[in-house]
């Protein structure tokens, strides 16, 4: 997490030009929102969305719920009643009907209310790009899950929206939680060695000496069985079966090895301070071939190539009674780190380092993280509402966008059956957003065949 002692601009701040000449100290204290409240709205009001917003109102005491914004009115309505029904957070959600709005459009005016300080962005991925662009042009803080896009042309629009943040003082976190997870934060702190400890993908940290030594190669999976469907009904048009059913389009997911897998080459990333240069894989549509599961894959084995020669497999798979595995390995010349939610170990030689606080460790012996691991989902919103209130600036965007992108890259590949490398992917004109985003005709995309399919 990047974070800079800068001030952020608010709702309140600056009237007009002629209030740039208040002294810095000043202009630092009018730029400070009030702890009494920080008003949130929420962009995508499903499953993801209100429990974002629970651990949003679970953050910070001075967190409010004060609108909804979804494209089908029944998600919103779900979503309101959940909310409003939580007596924990009584007197801290306050959803007018007005304030509770519906179509594609919704989310813009939602980001119209002056009142609203910051959003959650959580509706399909594959409306993310535009979404975020407008919550930074309204000036509003922006809490986006992951991934942020499903194609080359929304990561750069992701990139210019965090450039423009950092130049209008904006934070954005993203849901890459496992870069808020204590169990993380600390394996990492030694992984990389405390000069790199939570920091990003920058490039510096190939090759530095932690304690894995010099990291050599690295494995993340997340294999499991199947998810949810949305079925059709005949009054559904073409456009909003896909958008219930999201999960199973390109378009709006990016696939699993982008709406899911992306955690694991998240920390990937972050473990190696670096993205990767080229990516060749397979991947297909073996067991989920129906017309009810779109037009994505079920399954994708990768290997990425990042730089100073370190090979990454990297498989994800959704198939029902298959066993499930979701972590990270990493290998290093004097040792090797296990990482998955809630576990982190260490073995070998440069497994002991002892901390008071994570777990200790004698010579020779593993390290395993001990300490105490609050829900990473809540102190995402730590880390925004904390930034917020002291004046303080993060900004995740870029960091989120690489790693959409390289599960993109993953995606190309065994679509395609091309080596695919970083360099075409941040060239990539590729565009999956529908010629019109309208309630109506929309046909399905064929399903990508590895020979045939060309990377665009």
């Amino acid at each position: 997490m990047k974070s800079q002692s800068r001030p952020i601009p608010r709702r309140t701040f600056l009237a007009s030009a002629a209030a740039l000449a208040v002294a810095p100290a000043a202009l630092a204290a009018a730029r400070r929102p009030a702890l009494s409240s920080i008003n949130v709205g929420v962009i995508g009001c499903g499953g993801r969305g209100t429990g974002a917003a629970m651990d949003a109102l679970n953050a910070n005491p001075a967190t409010r719920i004060v609108g909804l914004a979804d494209l089908v009115p029944d998600r919103l309505a779900s979503s309101r009643r959940h909310l409003v029904g939580e007596e924990e957070f009584a007197g801290r959600v306050a959803l007018a009907d007005d304030h509770c709005l519906t179509g594609f459009d919704a989310y813009r005016r939602l980001l119209d209310r002056p009142e609203i300080d910051a959003v959650i962005i959580a509706g399909p991925p594959g409306f993310r790009p535009a979404q975020i662009e407008a919550a930074v042009d309204a000036g509003k803080h922006v809490f986006a899950e992951k991934p942020v896009a499903v194609d080359p042309v929304g990561v750069r629009r992701v990139i210019a929206a965090a450039e423009k943040a950092d130049r209008e003082g904006l934070c954005i976190v993203a849901g890459t939680q496992r870069r808020h997870e204590a169990s993380y934060l600390e394996a990492m702190r030694r992984i990389r060695g405390e000069r790199h400890a939570a920091s990003g993908p920058d490039q510096s940290g190939v090759g530095e000496e932690g304690a894995l030594g010099r990291i050599v190669s690295a494995r993340c999976y997340w294999n499991q069985g199947g998810l949810w469907v949305h079925a059709r009904r005949p009054e559904y048009t073409d456009m909003e079966w896909q958008c219930r059913n999201w999960l199973y389009f390109t378009w709006l997911s990016g696939d699993h090895i982008v709406e899911q897998h992306i955690h694991n080459l998240d920390v990937i990333n972050w473990a190696l301070g670096a993205v990767p240069l080229r990516c060749t894989g397979v991947g297909g549509r073996q067991v989920r071939t129906g017309p009810e599961y779109g037009n994505i894959y079920d399954h994708f084995g990768l290997e990425f190539e990042y730089p100073g020669g370190v090979s990454v497999l990297s498989m994800c798979r959704q198939i029902d009674g298959t066993p499930p595995r979701v972590e990270e390995v990493i290998v290093g010349t004097r040792g090797v780190a296990t990482l998955r939610p809630g576990f982190a170990r260490i073995d070998g030689a440069g497994s002991s380092a002892p901390d008071a606080n994570a777990g200790g460790g004698s010579s020779g012996e593993p390290w395993r993280y001990s300490g105490p691991n609050p829900s990473p989902y809540v102190q995402e919103h730590v880390a925004l509402f904390s930034a917020i209130a002291e004046g303080r600036r993060v900004n995740e965007g870029r960091r989120v966008a690489e790693s959409t992108l390289t599960a993109i890259m993953g995606r190309t590949a065994a679509y395609t059956g091309q080596s695919v490398t970083w360099a075409q992917m941040v060239a990539s004109e590729q565009d999956l957003t529908p010629p019109r985003l309208a309630f109506g005709d929309l046909p399905v995309a064929e399903v990508a065949m590895p020979g045939r399919t060309k990377v665009i």
